[in-house]
């Protein structure tokens, strides 16, 4: 009997235990429930900067390049410089060697020769003339008109000779003034770009073609951006506004800037209306740029600091006004409260009343979808 009393006694301390332990286990698991209700998904007001942008996509370019040219036809017979050499004013880049063709070499030479046979009789008839006029046989209106012939064919002699020289050696002398076939550096500069090679043949500027363009050259030591921007921003820019640039091929790297053109005439870039911009590089942060860099600018408009933020995600708008939902004073439940509103970011919004550094804001209620 004592043992059968003794395993009675085990087998209710046995249940008494699982009976208590449940209702141990659904009494925590019912507070930690209710804890989760209480606690609900939010933000805090914090103390920060907002600031508005506007994004300008382009390249970074130097302000000043220019292509080099020749004035004279010819072959490319030597190169001087490279690209991404220094060079200085004044200094040979390519020499062109003259090619004319046989057809132009010979007429250069009939030429010359045409004006110096009419300037041998031209002198002859001059001093024809002058003997005339001392026996007072002509006038000196007709001396005049033949000595203003012989003073032309001199000229035209000339002019002739040159070309048939710089045909043939590519460097005259006119006066003081050398003309030569060595294309020399019209700034001081870094050569970006080598357009021709030895042996292809060179056209000339004139004023009716633009000839071959030989090389060209920039000052890299003031570069700018140029881009465009969305029609929607550019009625709230203004040129000196400051721009933050971050280049494609330096990540991490802010570069200063500040607008220093707008374009008053818009062009349609990719089925969009975009205005073209310059934003001159004022400060590099230590950046090596180079000409061509994809770049991105973002342009400060307007910046407010030290104000209490939230995420513009949290703001309720309705019937003209702003309001955000905080707890209430029931565990779980939700009370709205109106608030104003300062600049945006379309991220961030800056609280101008209404609410204070360290407040909750809850986050709206996740919608769910119903599928019938």
């Amino acid at each position: 009997m004592a043992k059968k009393k003794t395993k009675k006694r085990i087998w209710i301390s046995l249940a008494a235990i699982i009976i208590f332990g449940g209702g141990a286990f659904f009494y925590l698991n019912g507070q930690s429930s209710g804890n989760e209700i209480e606690e609900q998904p939010h933000v805090i007001a914090e103390i920060g900067t907002v600031i508005e942008k506007a994004l300008a996509v382009g390249t970074i370019e130097p302000d000043n390049e220019i292509e080099v040219k020749s004035k004279i036809s010819g072959v490319v017979n030597r190169i001087y410089a490279e690209p991404g050499d220094f060079v200085q004013e004044g200094e040979p880049l390519i020499e062109v060697r003259p090619d004319p063709t046989p057809l132009e070499l010979a007429e250069a030479k009939r030429n010359l020769e045409r004006t110096e046979i009419e300037k041998e009789n031209l002198a002859k008839e001059l001093q024809r003339m002058e003997t005339l006029l001392e026996r007072n046989l002509v006038s000196e209106q007709e001396y005049d008109r033949i000595a203003q012939q012989f003073e032309d064919v001199k000229v035209r002699e000339q002019i002739n000779r040159e070309r048939l020289e710089l045909l043939e050696s590519g460097r005259i002398m006119m006066g003081e003034t050398l003309v030569e076939s060595v294309i020399r550096a019209p700034i001081d500069g870094y050569i970006l770009e080598k357009m021709v090679d030895v042996g292809e043949p060179v056209v000339p500027l004139t004023s009716y073609q633009a000839g071959t363009a030989l090389m060209s050259i920039a000052g890299m030591d003031q570069l700018l951006f140029k881009g465009t921007v969305d029609e929607i921003d550019v009625g709230k820019m203004e040129e000196g506004m400051p721009a933050e640039l971050k280049i494609g091929a330096l990540p991490g790297q802010i570069v200063k800037g500040e607008v220093s053109r707008i374009s008053l005439k818009a062009k349609q870039q990719d089925n969009a209306t975009v205005f073209p911009i310059e934003i001159r590089i004022t400060d590099a942060q230590g950046a090596i740029l180079r000409a061509g860099y994809s770049a991105n600018a973002d342009i400060i408009i307007k910046r407010v600091e030290n104000m209490v933020t939230i995420p513009e995600r949290v703001v309720i708008m309705r019937d003209g006004k702003t309001f955000v939902e905080v707890p209430g004073s029931t565990p779980g439940t939700r009370v709205e409260k109106e608030v104003e509103l300062g600049l945006s970011d379309a991220i961030t919004v800056a609280v101008l009343d209404g609410m204070e550094e360290g407040e909750k804001v809850l986050e709206k209620p996740a919608k769910s979808l119903t599928v019938r």
